[in-house]
């Protein structure tokens, strides 16, 4: 079975946010199976496909290397770039658990359909400006909390208390404990907005390029600034991804580059191993709600 390492929202190797890639399965493991396979690989998401019988349609679900991931844009992007670059699907349909995704390539260009997820204002947690160590001018609440900050050089020099975020986020939203930071860019970046994303409650204390953010982040700076349309640079420290947003109603346009940075096979005893977990996972009740629905 061959797997591939792609970096996504990158236009070059070892920039962007790394996640692997396995061939398509003809019926699912089970869960506990490509959980211990994405812990071996290490890598911030591991997307794992399945073969549905219809043309350019593909089950989908993500694994880091701690837990399955509800949503992954970075990891639903490195999955179309294998598509299209090993299998020639310019267009793909990815049943998940969240929702029916749609990618499309164009010039070397992805674009990924996602639901959009406008988050509320509230007022500013007890604690957040400590565990950040800098005041917000604004916080929301989502999916994620967010917090705005006065100015770029401020989210570039976080150095924030990870648990102390994961405390209060999951406090505030009652949700994974994940918290996104966000600022207008100075002036003469070829980006509208820089952002982080510290992600505790996935198993990750920073993550390089979030898809699922910029679902919160499109609806509210676009909002802000009367564009549908914004470049985004996360600021993870050593690489950074770009990501180009454009939101449309309920739905966000993801558009990024993806890059593979190399590809290999697992041994012949785990392909076994495969088929066995193949079988075992037939069995299983549990599947990706999307898979059961169509768009």
């Amino acid at each position: 079975m061959r797997l591939w390492a792609v970096d996504s929202f990158a236009d070059r190797p070892f920039r962007g946010n790394p996640a692997c890639v396995l061939e398509p399965f003809a019926a699912w493991p089970d869960s506990a199976w490509l959980q211990t396979l994405a812990a071996e690989l290490r890598r911030e998401a591991t997307a794992f496909l399945l073969y549905t019988g219809e043309p350019a349609r593909f089950g989908l679900r993500w694994f880091s290397p701690t837990r399955e991931l509800p949503l992954c844009g970075h990891g639903t992007l490195a999955a179309a770039h294998v598509l299209a670059s090993e299998f020639g699907y310019q267009a793909v349909i990815f049943e998940t658990a969240s929702a029916v995704l749609h990618a499309t390539k164009s010039h070397d260009v992805y674009a990924l359909r996602f639901p959009a997820s406008p988050p509320s204002q509230i007022d500013i947690p007890s604690g957040l400006a400590d565990a950040l160590g800098v005041e917000p001018t604004e916080v929301w609440s989502g999916r994620y909390l967010i917090a705005v900050l006065g100015n770029e050089q401020d989210v570039r020099a976080l150095r924030p208390d990870i648990a102390a975020l994961k405390s209060i986020s999951l406090r505030v939203t009652g949700g994974s404990g994940n918290v996104g930071v966000a600022a207008l860019a100075d002036p003469g970046h070829p980006y509208d907005v820089v952002d982080r994303f510290f992600a505790p409650g996935s198993g990750i204390d920073e993550d390089p390029a979030t898809g699922s953010l910029h679902c919160m982040l499109a609806p509210l700076f676009s909002g802000r600034l009367g564009r549908a349309r914004l470049r985004y640079h996360q600021a993870f420290p050593g690489r950074g991804g770009d990501i180009e947003c454009e939101h449309r109603g309920e739905q966000v346009l993801l558009r990024g580059n993806a890059v593979t940075v190399y590809s290999g096979e697992l041994s012949p005893e785990i392909g076994d191993s495969i088929r066995n977990r193949a079988r075992a996972g037939a069995a299983e009740t549990r599947r990706p709600a999307g898979q059961a629905k169509g768009p």
